[in-house]
């Protein structure tokens, strides 16, 4: 029940956009601190979260690939979402030290160096692109990644908002725009993160993928394998993209290799129709009191199996 990454070289893809990051990170601190910009500062404490989230993801990677063991029957697969949710909080509380600091920034503004505000931003955003195009072709069900790979798109218009604001610095509004980008680029990450959030805490609490309709599901099986009936179903993900399930099959009477050749028919539809990867289906021929889909006691049902 193995789901490999269909990208064999998405590992030193990371690894490389670790090394973009720790130069940009190193480039921008020393830039903002010589040129007195907010805006890259804040930039370079982003680029410095992606070194993290991109370490993150390539060590969750290298984990969630070991095998199942007595001790882990399912494999790590959920290291990949827990480096995933610690990226994406990592967002939220960069984004609060980014804010405060740029509305002390707003109520007394500081003069910037443009031209070497501007030069520092625009070896940043070449950077970040470079890290962005590296990653572009990553695995969308691939949760870890694609944190990843939205820190690194993030920086992008966070570098292309300290150059706007290097541009327009010599303005009467000048003074205003290195804080007012660091808020724009702060608060366009809280969109994505909250969503990887809520994503990384459904796969941690075992909820249904999200997509997946249990009751068409139970429906739809029911339909096409006659008269034999799903219900005590759940299904989750052990990791992004890996979906599991186990229900119990109401089937008429017959023999083992029949049902076993039924099983095989119900797997293969659960695979191709819902993207489940492992269903477990235990057969029932007198029921066992759960009648209901996601196995809630019926009334007057014996729920003892």
């Amino acid at each position: 029940m193995t789901h490999d990454h269909p990208h064999p070289d998405m590992d030193r893809r990371l690894l490389w956009s670790v090394l973009l990051n720790v130069l940009i990170t190193a480039v921008e601190v020393v830039g903002g601190l010589m040129s007195g910009s907010l805006a890259l500062l804040a930039d370079a404490l982003h680029n410095l979260s992606d070194v993290v989230a991109l370490a993150l993801a390539l060590l969750a990677r290298v984990v969630g690939r070991r095998p199942p063991s007595a001790q882990h029957t399912y494999g790590l697969k959920r290291v990949e979402v827990l480096a995933a949710l610690v990226n994406a909080l990592a967002l939220f509380l960069i984004t609060g030290v980014i804010a405060r600091e740029a509305l002390h920034r707003l109520l007394k503004p500081e003069p910037v160096k443009a031209g070497l505000m501007l030069a520092v931003a625009v070896v940043a955003l070449a950077a970040n692109l470079a890290a962005v195009f590296l990653l572009r072709h990553h695995d969308h069900d691939d949760l870890n990644v694609k944190s990843a790979f939205l820190h690194l798109l993030q920086d992008s218009l966070a570098s292309l908002a300290v150059i706007l604001a290097a541009l327009f610095s010599k303005t009467s509004v000048g003074p205003y725009l290195d804080p007012v980008a660091s808020l724009v680029v702060g608060f366009a990450v809280l969109y994505s993160a909250i969503s990887i959030v809520w994503e990384s805490v459904g796969m941690l609490v075992e909820a249904v993928p999200r997509g997946l309709d249990l009751d068409e599901l139970v429906r739809s099986t029911g339909d096409v394998f006659a008269p034999a009936r799903l219900h005590h179903v759940h299904v989750w993900e052990l990791g992004p993209g890996q979906r599991v399930l186990t229900a119990h099959v109401s089937v008429p009477d017959m023999d083992v290799s029949a049902c076993e050749g039924l099983f095989g028919r119900i797997r293969g539809f659960l695979q191709e129709r819902w993207d489940i990867q492992h269903a477990t289906l235990e057969a029932e021929v007198n029921g066992c009191g759960e009648e209901d889909g996601c196995g809630a006691p019926v009334a007057g049902g014996n729920s003892e199996e």
